[in-house]
């Protein structure tokens, strides 16, 4: 440090302080995980006050573990805690996010890809020292899982109800018996919700990981539709000259080891009046578009996963700042002559972009 430099002592004090918070943040991450693995916040979503037996009895948990869980969700305010009467109880405005698998705010999702995320960092450690990356298949298959119950609220809440009526004239073709393809359709939730709601419609839902279409047929068939959705393991190449009225990735674009063939491929299979929905992160390729939450989550799940496993097989690691300028450019390289955003005003929304050939 140069004599000429001053230091704040009470920046450094208050910077320490923010490290700390962030260590507890951390950490805190693996509690909500505990939380939510073991039922926790389901068994305390009715509001009511609760001592540390009660909450041992009706969970059959270890006391002492319930303690100490709980005191972590008490200090992170997310249980709140009588000091006179030694109860604890969740709020009722918490149950949507924490508890509640049908609400479109639930983060269990969330929740459980912070540990399998996080156990990343050392292999990502030798991609920076040595280039590469982690490969999908590198990371714990719960990853999957936690990929399906975090895009489950998507799917659940808004699919039918709000976005594919926003697009021209898709509904209508669905109702008719349209065809339809989920790329990269990971445990089929989005293909399954469409031939729920649409039960005329041909559905195809192709992943290129093996465990995911496994699953995708076991929720097919769980859902009652597993003689109405088809789903194939495949690279986007092998759907080069099959058309649909109807394609879709969820989040995939942003992924792949080579977006721009994938975006062709994609336009190769868009029947000539179909279309094309691209749901991607609400992100920019500036940095200062970014200086928000989204972007302060963002980054680090991107460096741990989206951008990653792209570079581990020598792909574009575009990662999950892509943006809409990128996705505009690479739409029109691919052949579509149509670009939309379409608007949305429904949180927590990704960005969807609706093309046309």
């Amino acid at each position: 440090m140069s004599e000429t430099t001053t230091m704040d002592a009470t920046k450094v004090e208050q910077f320490s302080v923010r490290i700390m918070e962030d260590y507890g943040n951390t950490l805190r991450g693996a509690m909500l995980y505990i939380g939510d693995q073991l039922g926790l916040f389901k068994a305390l979503a009715h509001s009511e006050w609760v001592t540390l037996d009660e909450l041992a009895r009706q969970t059959g948990f270890n006391a002492r573990y319930l303690r100490e869980w709980l005191g972590a969700m008490v200090t992170g305010s997310y249980v709140t805690y009588d000091r006179e009467t030694r109860r604890y109880r969740m709020p009722a405005e918490f149950v949507p996010v924490l508890a509640d698998e049908d609400s479109p705010y639930f983060a269990g999702g969330i929740m459980q890809l912070s540990v399998p995320f996080v156990s990343m960092a050392p292999r990502v450690i030798e991609a920076f020292r040595n280039g590469g990356g982690c490969p999908e298949e590198a990371f714990p298959i719960e990853t999957w899982q936690g990929m399906e119950r975090m895009t489950m609220p998507w799917y659940k809440n808004f699919l039918v109800q709000h976005w594919i009526p926003s697009l021209d004239g898709v509904k209508e073709k669905l109702e008719a018996g349209g065809s339809v393809l989920d790329f990269g359709c990971g445990s089929g939730l989005a293909a399954i919700t469409m031939a729920k709601a649409f039960p005329r419609a041909r559905i195809v839902g192709c992943d290129f990981h093996p465990p995911s279409i496994e699953r995708a047929r076991a929720n097919a068939v769980a859902a009652g539709v597993g003689d109405r959705v088809t789903f194939e393991v495949s690279d986007s190449d092998a759907i080069v000259g099959k058309k649909f009225d109807f394609v879709t990735t969820f989040v995939v674009i942003h992924d792949a080891t080579d977006p721009q063939q994938m975006l062709k491929d994609l336009r190769a299979s868009t029947a000539d009046d179909g279309t094309y929905l691209m749901v991607e992160l609400n992100l920019s390729e500036e940095l200062h578009e970014n200086m928000n939450l989204f972007g302060r989550v963002m980054y680090p799940q991107s460096t741990l996963y989206c951008m990653t496993c792209s570079l581990s097989h020598g792909g574009a690691g575009l990662g999950a700042f892509m943006g809409e300028k990128r996705a505009r450019q690479m739409a029109e390289v691919a052949g579509f002559s149509r670009f939309r955003k379409v608007p949305s005003d429904r949180p927590p929304m990704p960005a969807l972009f609706e093309l046309r050939p």
